[in-house]
Protein backbone atom coordinates (compact mmCIF):
# COMPACT_ATOMS: atom_id res chain seq x y z
CA UNK A 1 0.00 0.00 0.00
CA UNK A 2 1.56 3.39 -0.97
CA UNK A 3 0.67 4.83 2.54
CA UNK A 4 2.92 2.59 4.62
CA UNK A 5 6.10 3.38 2.76
CA UNK A 6 5.92 7.02 3.91
CA UNK A 7 8.41 8.06 5.91
CA UNK A 8 7.02 9.19 9.68
CA UNK A 9 8.41 12.43 9.67
CA UNK A 10 9.57 13.91 6.07
CA UNK A 11 10.20 17.35 5.41
CA UNK A 12 10.04 18.47 2.41
CA UNK A 13 11.70 21.65 1.56
CA UNK A 14 12.33 24.08 -1.62
CA UNK A 15 9.64 26.74 -0.87
CA UNK A 16 10.10 30.38 -1.21
CA UNK A 17 10.46 32.92 1.72
CA UNK A 18 8.63 36.22 1.69
CA UNK A 19 7.41 38.49 3.36
CA UNK A 20 5.03 35.64 4.55
CA UNK A 21 5.98 32.00 4.16
CA UNK A 22 5.07 29.82 1.49
CA UNK A 23 4.21 26.36 0.73
CA UNK A 24 4.22 24.82 -2.68
CA UNK A 25 0.58 23.76 -3.94
CA UNK A 26 1.51 19.84 -5.15
CA UNK A 27 3.35 19.26 -1.41
CA UNK A 28 0.04 20.66 -0.06
CA UNK A 29 -2.10 18.29 -1.95
CA UNK A 30 -0.21 15.39 -1.29
CA UNK A 31 -0.32 16.54 2.60
CA UNK A 32 -3.68 16.54 1.83
CA UNK A 33 -4.45 13.50 0.56
CA UNK A 34 -2.13 11.92 2.94
CA UNK A 35 -4.18 13.55 5.95
CA UNK A 36 -7.18 12.03 4.77
CA UNK A 37 -6.42 8.68 4.02
CA UNK A 38 -8.93 6.23 5.49
CA UNK A 39 -6.69 3.79 6.54
CA UNK A 40 -4.77 5.44 9.15
CA UNK A 41 -4.90 8.89 11.11
CA UNK A 42 -2.07 10.31 9.23
CA UNK A 43 -1.39 14.02 10.23
CA UNK A 44 0.54 16.69 8.16
CA UNK A 45 2.00 20.43 9.65
CA UNK A 46 3.17 22.98 7.82
CA UNK A 47 5.83 25.11 9.47
CA UNK A 48 4.47 29.07 9.26
CA UNK A 49 7.93 29.70 9.37
CA UNK A 50 9.53 28.27 6.62
CA UNK A 51 6.54 26.52 4.45
CA UNK A 52 7.98 22.94 5.11
CA UNK A 53 5.72 20.54 5.05
CA UNK A 54 6.18 17.92 7.61
CA UNK A 55 4.00 13.88 7.56
CA UNK A 56 3.22 12.47 10.66
CA UNK A 57 1.89 8.76 10.20
CA UNK A 58 -1.14 7.35 12.54
CA UNK A 59 0.93 4.04 12.68
CA UNK A 60 4.19 4.65 14.97
CA UNK A 61 5.14 1.31 12.87
CA UNK A 62 6.28 2.42 9.82
CA UNK A 63 8.50 5.03 11.48
CA UNK A 64 11.68 5.79 9.47
CA UNK A 65 14.14 6.51 12.38
CA UNK A 66 16.74 8.63 10.13
CA UNK A 67 14.32 11.61 10.55
CA UNK A 68 12.63 13.61 13.64
CA UNK A 69 9.98 16.06 13.37
CA UNK A 70 10.43 19.43 15.53
CA UNK A 71 9.94 18.31 19.21
CA UNK A 72 6.94 21.63 18.81
CA UNK A 73 5.45 20.21 16.27
CA UNK A 74 2.33 20.73 17.71
CA UNK A 75 2.43 24.20 18.85
CA UNK A 76 0.22 26.17 16.26
CA UNK A 77 1.69 29.03 16.59
CA UNK A 78 4.83 27.64 14.69
CA UNK A 79 2.62 24.87 12.74
CA UNK A 80 -0.38 24.67 10.52
CA UNK A 81 -2.13 21.15 11.09
CA UNK A 82 -2.92 20.65 6.96
CA UNK A 83 -6.58 19.68 6.82
CA UNK A 84 -8.34 16.10 5.40
CA UNK A 85 -10.70 16.97 2.95
CA UNK A 86 -13.80 17.03 4.50
CA UNK A 87 -12.68 19.68 7.05
CA UNK A 88 -12.74 21.79 3.41
CA UNK A 89 -15.73 20.62 2.41
CA UNK A 90 -13.98 18.51 -0.54
CA UNK A 91 -16.24 15.07 0.51
CA UNK A 92 -20.21 14.77 -0.26
CA UNK A 93 -20.62 18.41 -0.52
CA UNK A 94 -17.92 18.13 -3.54
CA UNK A 95 -20.14 15.66 -5.49
CA UNK A 96 -23.56 17.38 -4.72
CA UNK A 97 -21.97 21.26 -6.04
CA UNK A 98 -21.04 19.12 -9.17
CA UNK A 99 -24.01 17.13 -9.70
CA UNK A 100 -25.91 20.48 -9.44
CA UNK A 101 -23.73 21.90 -11.52
CA UNK A 102 -23.63 19.07 -14.82
CA UNK A 103 -26.32 17.10 -13.68
CA UNK A 104 -29.38 19.09 -12.07
CA UNK A 105 -31.67 16.65 -14.50
CA UNK A 106 -30.14 14.03 -11.42
CA UNK A 107 -28.96 15.75 -8.80
CA UNK A 108 -31.99 13.61 -6.66
CA UNK A 109 -30.50 10.72 -7.46
CA UNK A 110 -26.98 11.18 -6.95
CA UNK A 111 -28.15 12.91 -3.23
CA UNK A 112 -29.39 9.18 -2.81
CA UNK A 113 -26.96 7.57 -3.70
CA UNK A 114 -24.71 8.91 -1.28
CA UNK A 115 -26.95 7.22 1.58
CA UNK A 116 -25.95 3.91 0.73
CA UNK A 117 -22.45 2.32 1.18
CA UNK A 118 -20.45 2.06 -2.44
CA UNK A 119 -21.95 5.66 -3.41
CA UNK A 120 -18.44 6.90 -5.20
CA UNK A 121 -18.81 3.41 -7.06
CA UNK A 122 -21.96 3.93 -8.17
CA UNK A 123 -21.28 8.20 -9.15
CA UNK A 124 -18.56 7.01 -10.91
CA UNK A 125 -20.60 4.55 -13.03
CA UNK A 126 -23.24 7.30 -14.07
CA UNK A 127 -20.13 10.07 -14.78
CA UNK A 128 -18.99 7.42 -17.16
CA UNK A 129 -22.25 7.25 -18.52
CA UNK A 130 -23.09 10.89 -18.90
CA UNK A 131 -19.70 11.31 -20.45
CA UNK A 132 -18.26 13.71 -17.70
CA UNK A 133 -15.36 11.96 -16.19
CA UNK A 134 -13.03 14.23 -17.29
CA UNK A 135 -14.87 17.36 -15.95
CA UNK A 136 -15.28 15.58 -12.50
CA UNK A 137 -11.71 15.52 -12.39
CA UNK A 138 -11.07 18.89 -13.36
CA UNK A 139 -13.92 20.33 -11.22
CA UNK A 140 -12.77 18.32 -7.94
CA UNK A 141 -9.04 19.67 -8.51
CA UNK A 142 -10.11 23.01 -9.31
CA UNK A 143 -12.23 23.10 -6.20
CA UNK A 144 -9.63 21.96 -4.09
CA UNK A 145 -6.88 24.09 -5.07
CA UNK A 146 -9.58 27.04 -4.20
CA UNK A 147 -9.70 25.31 -0.70
CA UNK A 148 -5.95 24.90 -0.45
CA UNK A 149 -6.04 28.68 -0.81
CA UNK A 150 -8.24 29.77 1.46
CA UNK A 151 -7.24 27.62 3.85
CA UNK A 152 -3.63 28.91 3.31
CA UNK A 153 -4.55 32.62 3.58
CA UNK A 154 -6.46 31.82 6.87
CA UNK A 155 -3.03 30.50 8.33
CA UNK A 156 -1.26 33.51 7.26
CA UNK A 157 0.52 31.08 4.28
CA UNK A 158 1.46 31.70 0.84
CA UNK A 159 0.35 29.24 -1.71
CA UNK A 160 3.10 28.61 -4.84
CA UNK A 161 2.15 26.79 -7.58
Amino acid sequence: MRLLQKPRFRRLVGCNIQTMSTVRLDQLQDALDWASSDSLTNEAYVCRETGDVYWIPGDAGIADEEEDAPGDIHDIEKYALVPDKHYLDLGNKLVFDFAARYLADQYDDVRAMFRRKGAYRRFRVLLQQRNLVAQWFAYSEEQTRKALESWCESEGLGVER
